[in-house]
């Protein structure tokens, strides 16, 4: 009894690790919160760092997101510029259809020239999608346009901080860059007479505290040292993401 007790337990291992395996999958579908997803085979390849890179992404693109569809809201009469319909139609096909940034209307722009080109009077194009698909192809660059991050997975720490300062150039010229008619090319926080609005400072305050956090976080996980740059907003110019 005690022969075949013995070897009852020395093929138990494998049987332990996949209950643990499936308690952790149970344990993960009743958590709440931003990135939790159940544990598979690909989270083993997985350092701590790039399971907290991954969060880190995946609520930019939400705050992007929800801003893309204020900024909608607040500004219709881009709509009528865009080749497609609706809002929900833009913001699908920049954060769930596969592309590779090459929107036709976009003039082959990303990341800082695309925001650029929102606040120009040569533009007459949907400024809500350029301004947006501008910023994320920013961040996603930060990110090296990675979704997932494995072991031997890093980002510059460098491009997450420079990241941050262009957001904050960004929604500077968002709140302050006006046409020849002296109106702003894009309608966000409050205007005058208009009752306190600071939704949208909030969602960019929250978007730029994000990525402060990992640049800090990814440079004393890899024991990098932090340019910082100040500058006044009026004169600011965007930082290179390399």
């Amino acid at each position: 009894m005690k022969y075949r007790l013995k070897s009852a337990i020395s093929v138990s291992p494998l049987i332990t690790v996949w209950l643990i395996f499936s308690a952790c999958s149970q344990s993960a579908i009743k958590a709440e919160g931003p990135g939790v997803r159940q544990p598979n085979v690909n989270s083993l390849a997985k350092s701590d760092i790039g399971v907290v890179m991954e969060i880190h992404v995946q609520e930019a693109r939400r705050y992007l997101r929800i801003l893309m569809e204020k900024l909608y809201k607040r500004n219709p009469r881009e709509l009528k510029k865009s080749l497609y319909p609706t809002a929900g139609a833009n913001i699908d096909r920049l954060f769930e259809q596969a592309h590779n940034w090459d929107f036709i209307e976009l003039e082959g722009k990303t990341g800082i020239d695309l925001v650029r080109l929102t606040f120009s009077d040569d533009f007459s194009g949907d400024r809500v999608f350029a301004f947006i698909a501008g910023l994320t192809s920013m961040v996603m660059a930060s990110y090296e346009y990675k979704t997932e991050f494995f072991l031997f997975d890093t980002v510059d720490p460098q491009n997450l901080y420079n990241s941050a300062r262009n957001i904050e150039i960004a929604v500077w010229k968002l709140e302050h860059d006006v046409d020849a008619s002296n109106e702003l090319y894009l309608y966000s926080n409050s205007g005058p007479g208009e009752l306190a609005n600071l939704s949208y400072e909030r969602l960019f305050g929250k978007l730029i505290a994000l990525q402060d956090t990992i640049a800090i976080i990814v440079a004393g996980k890899t024991s990098r040292t932090l340019i910082k740059i100040i500058q006044r907003m009026a004169t600011a110019v965007f930082l290179p993401i390399l």
